[in-house]
């Protein structure tokens, strides 16, 4: 057992589990009691009240708008710096690697490493982690970069053209375990990992190195991303909708850091402290959000431990990144990216309303509960409010909708207002227009909201039949 290993054997919680604590399970029995008699109130109640998975939601999405408005007020008030910051002393610059994970990413690795390599502070290294690729990317990376053609099934080798490339090949295992397999060859303070198909801003990473250099405490940042779709009428539509979606996810991110209750950094472009990150065994393989997971063990190690790790988004380290552009591939995206969230929050149930792990556990661990089944309140709702049109009861299904178009009055001002916010923290490049922002707010409740309703419920049947696979994700290159 490698020194990763038995790291990850005492850190896991998937492999140890803890006792779950009076807490949690009466927060998780709440929620689930609560859900199940919501979606009976079409089948029990009357009037308005047929609808109480609607109202539920509602009632529960604007509690989580105050909150980010509040959270999120000095983005109102603060401007990021022109540049990084150039007063970091020679002797605290932190060394980095970028690892780029790839499995059968010929048609956008070389771009990827284009974007590296023309960094206005490139990274020491870049290691590319080849997930035994069965596709061209061999060819690729020795057309390009004069690698020798691999011998063995795992191979290791620095390019002869660009000494700062390496290529690491291991057999096929799936991202995390390839993520390990590269931290063995890697001895610099930071590791960022990059998607085959993300392309960081030329000053992408010197913002990173910046973050870790002037707080020694962050353990691990998430940039911030923004979707890049085909140019097909469906890319266009999915586009407009994930843009907008992105930046509310980001300034939401915001919001939980500084409630010190952060838990999603984008693995597509993440930077790790390479001691914490070896000291809590990398990354689970058996999880489908392997990078989500492993936030939950650096937070558990941080309080085992009594140290003041912190975990950040640092919003002028930018990036554009591959997204989803048809329904079939954006169902796919959504249904893993929630069985890997109910996985996690399985595994991790102890720390649900747990004192020990501060606002963690007794604020952002419930939030997260309850958003296990507000997907399944959405889509019951809008099923209730079809019911009523189909049924002929019109006078209700018309205060229904006064109901909700209140609601998008108030996602008009709130979408609004966190592009405001977006465009000061990360210098608006690549966000949305307000026009846009509007637009989305008024069809998003009728459209692509029910789209990511259906991928979550899709992620609970997957989690419930126990899979683990990703499913293929097509990969494009990005304009």
């Amino acid at each position: 057992m490698s020194a990763l290993d038995a790291a990850f054997a005492l850190a896991s919680p998937r492999l140890r589990p803890r006792p779950t604590g009076i807490a949690g399970y009466l927060i998780a029995g709440a929620v689930g009691g609560g859900t199940l008699l919501l979606l009976a109130s079409p089948f029990v109640s009357a009037g308005l009240l047929s609808w109480a998975s609607g109202i539920a939601f509602i009632l529960y999405d604007l509690l989580l708008l105050l909150f980010v408005a509040w959270q999120t007020l000095p983005l109102a008030v603060r401007r990021p710096p022109a540049s990084p910051d150039e007063t970091v002393a020679a002797g605290s610059r932190p060394s980095l690697t970028v690892i780029i994970a790839a499995w059968n990413e010929a048609p956008v690795l070389e771009r990827t490493i284009a974007a590296l390599t023309a960094q206005n502070d490139p990274p020491e290294h870049i290691l590319i982690a080849d997930d035994g690729s069965t596709d061209d990317t061999a060819l690729v990376l020795i057309r390009a970069y004069g690698f020798a053609p691999p011998t063995t099934a795992t191979q290791h080798q620095t390019s002869p053209l660009h000494p700062r490339l390496a290529w690491l090949r291991v057999p096929h295992g799936g991202k995390a375990r390839t993520l390990n397999r590269a931290l063995a060859h890697i001895d610099t303070d930071i590791v960022v990992t990059v998607d085959a198909d993300t392309h960081p801003a030329v000053d992408a990473l010197a913002r990173m190195r910046q973050a870790f250099a002037h707080d020694d405490q962050l353990v691990a940042a998430t940039g911030v991303l923004a979707p890049a779709c085909k140019a097909s009428l469906g890319g266009r539509l999915l586009g407009t909708f994930q843009s907008c979606e992105y930046v509310r996810n980001f300034v939401s991110r915001y919001a939980w850091m500084r409630a010190d209750s952060l838990l999603l950094v984008s693995g597509a472009f993440a930077g790790y402290r390479r001691d914490a990150l070896t000291a809590v065994g990398g990354f689970d393989p058996e999880c489908l959000v392997e990078d989500y997971e492993l936030i939950h063990r650096l937070h558990r190690h941080a309080c085992a431990h009594g140290k003041t790790w912190r975990v950040r988004v640092v919003g002028q380290a930018r990036a554009r990144t591959s997204a989803p552009s048809d329904l079939r591939a954006f169902l796919r995206q959504r249904r893993r990216w929630f069985a890997g969230f109910l996985q996690t929050q399985l595994w991790n149930r102890d720390m649900i309303g747990n004192r020990r792990f501060g606002k963690l556990g007794l604020l952002m661990l419930p939030v997260k509960t309850l958003d296990t089944v507000q997907p399944l309140l959405g889509l019951a709702a809008s099923a209730t409010l079809l019911g009523l049109v189909a049924g002929g009861h019109l006078p209700l299904a018309t205060a229904i909708l006064s109901v909700l178009l209140n609601k998008v009055l108030l996602d008009i001002v709130f979408h609004t207002w966190c592009l405001y916010l977006y465009r000061r923290w990360t210098a608006g490049e690549h966000a949305p227009g307000y026009s846009q922002a509007i637009a989305t707010a008024l069809l998003e409740p009728f459209s692509f909201q029910i789209l990511r309703h259906l991928g979550a419920a899709l992620g609970w049947h997957h989690f419930l039949t126990g899979r683990r696979n990703w499913g293929k994700q097509a990969r494009h290159a990005m304009g």
